[in-house]
């Protein structure tokens, strides 16, 4: 999601300008900013692979020809610049990754920018826009925002996965050289840029690797990889398909792949719920959020999938199946309703992935995930194909790093770093015996802490009941503003609670992760809601004892009746 409010007034300037500039066609406007986008950010990449190649101590042959270079042509003249751009640039861009799904979706490509002045006014914008600092995948980012000025992200499914749980599902599945990794709902490719990112970070030698304030990795040269294993993950390793059928998506993610050095990119149109999608056991991982928003068209569903549902996050978790290969890994996103629906379609497609297939791990994540563009609660689901299901792990995640909200800032809650800590070590039982301790000691220093709470309650109860009862003149008129048995008491209270606070939320969360058995599963209608299964401690709240309530009740009679007989005495 796009954040910065800088760069966000860019892109509104820049609209603006390709609009005024006769691109009134909002889609020409998102393709003809792509591919400018593009071409400035493959200068980029030329840069960081020739600085990549050095640090490997190999040659490096730029993929930009000095003359198509962005720093070169966008110096000329307005209308020189234009005429390079259509005659010589252009033509060059379509015929880039020879072979690949870029060349293809390129084929029928168009430079609808016709005035010089825009084109330069565009270039100038773009090159304020500093894209290479912005350490993010910002060409989907800048098309995820396009589209919700279009008011059709959300609408269509083209939201992005925010890049921070693609990060995380990631680094959960570990894809490895060799692999044959795939998203068959790839949008702009996010999950298998950060495949490859992955894959090269964990094969660059350590005194390579440098890693920003963010915790995201760089010069990521992939030095330990065999020449066969760069081979393979260039041209075989990663594919993807999107069912885009005017083709904007499947050139940004195409070009997004080739931006993050994939040059020769494999992402096809295809409906992969269709028949025309017949893959079996070609991939070794899938990583995917696959869109969830209403019904596919009965007729077209591949026989191979359920009859008896037209939704389509059930239809993908059986694609997902079939198209792994036996042993085959996958980390796939889905609404919650995929874990505790009723539906006859609901329950077989658990029993399914816990019957016959392993469940590995189930992350239910905070409703406002995928806010602004819906509010759904979501869940992670992670499994190997065609293993044996005994135990499932579970990790109730409150907290995503930003704010809930349709604003979605960034916080200091970041469960994730805890998510990623607890898989790697969801095995060792000296782990979890170390978090069993700590959460017994954390109850142990809570225990009276909350029991003063309590005390604390009972007494503001009673004080604010005597302050009712109190009569003007019997209060202490020297005491300053503010002073006084409650207000000291309510104090000592905020004080407690900010003392109770942090460990409070320490023991909720060595409590987010825990395990289920198959047998508890079967026994719930193989339901996977994590609130079904976790254990939560729920705090003594304090209730006046009802032998004090009816004595008070009785004041409070007394002094009305008082009140009335001091009325009536002014009244005669």
């Amino acid at each position: 999601m796009l954040t910065d409010a800088k760069l966000k007034a860019q892109v509104d300037s820049l609209w603006d300008k390709l609009w005024t500039g006769g691109l009134s066609n909002p889609m020409d406007a998102i393709e003809q900013l792509s591919y400018l986008l593009f071409l400035r950010r493959l200068e980029d990449a030329d840069d960081r692979g020739a600085r990549n190649a050095s640090l490997r101590g190999e040659p490096y042959a730029p993929r930009v020809p000095a003359e198509m270079r962005w720093s070169r042509w966008t110096q000329l003249q307005a209308g020189e610049a234009l005429a390079t751009l259509k005659d010589k640039v252009f033509p060059w861009l379509k015929s880039l990754g020879q072979g690949s799904s870029f060349e293809r979706y390129m084929t029928n490509a168009e430079c609808k920018i016709n005035k010089p002045g825009l084109l330069i006014e565009a270039c100038k914008l773009i090159d304020q826009m500093h894209i290479s600092s912005q350490n993010q995948d910002v060409q989907g980012d800048l098309y995820e925002y396009l589209l919700e000025r279009l008011n059709i992200a959300g609408r269509n499914g083209q939201f992005r996965t925010p890049r921070h749980i693609i990060r995380m599902m990631v680094e959960m599945i570990a894809p490895r050289p060799g692999e044959r990794i795939g998203d068959l709902a790839a949008g702009t490719c996010g999950f298998l840029v950060n495949a490859y990112q992955h894959v090269l970070e964990t094969h660059t030698s350590p005194g390579i690797l440098e890693y920003d304030a963010a915790g995201l990795p760089h010069n990521l040269v992939g030095d330990q990889l065999a020449p066969e294993q760069r081979q393979f993950l260039q041209t075989k390793g990663l594919r993807g398909y999107d069912n885009d059928s005017g083709m904007t998506m499947l050139r940004i993610g195409s070009m997004n792949l080739m931006l993050h050095g994939i040059d020769q990119p494999q992402f096809y149109y295809t409906d992969t719920l269709s028949k025309a999608f017949d893959q079996e056991r070609e991939y070794d991982v899938i990583l995917m959020n696959p869109p969830f928003k209403g019904a596919v068209d009965k007729d077209d569903v591949h026989p191979s999938l359920p009859a008896n549902t037209t939704k389509s996050e059930l239809l993908f978790v059986h694609l997902i199946l079939r198209a792994l290969d036996m042993g085959g890994r996958c980390a796939v996103i889905v609404p919650d309703g995929v874990l505790f629906g009723s539906s006859r379609a609901h329950v077989e497609t658990r029993k399914k992935l816990l019957e016959h297939n392993r469940l590995d791990g189930v992350i239910s994540m905070p409703g406002g995930v995928f806010k602004p563009y819906a509010g759904v609660s979501t869940a992670v689901l992670l499994l190997t194909r065609g293993a044996t299901t005994e135990r499932i792990w579970f990790y109730d995640m409150a907290h995503d790093g930003f704010s809930l909200d349709d604003k979605r800032l960034p916080v200091a809650e970041n469960d994730i770093p805890d998510v990623l800590d607890c898989w790697r070590h969801r095995r060792d039982p000296a782990f979890q015996r170390q978090r069993d301790q700590r959460q017994r000691e954390l109850r142990d220093q809570l225990a009276p802490l909350k029991a003063e709470r309590l005390r604390l309650h009972g007494e503001i109860n009673r004080l604010t009941f005597e302050s009712v009862l109190e009569k003007p003149e019997d209060s202490d008129q020297s005491a300053a503003p503010g002073d006084g048995k409650l207000q000291t008491t309510t104090r000592q209270l905020v004080a407690l609670q900010a003392h109770i606070a942090p460990l409070q939320a320490e023991l909720d969360q060595l409590s987010r992760q825990f395990w289920v058995t198959l047998q508890q599963v079967r026994a719930n209608r193989h339901d996977l809601s994590a609130s079904r299964y976790r254990e939560l401690e729920t705090d003594d709240e304090y209730y006046e004892s009802p032998g004090v309530t009816l004595e008070r009740l009785l004041q409070l009679e007394k002094v009305s009746v008082d009140q009335i007989e001091e009325l009536r005495g002014l009244a005669e």
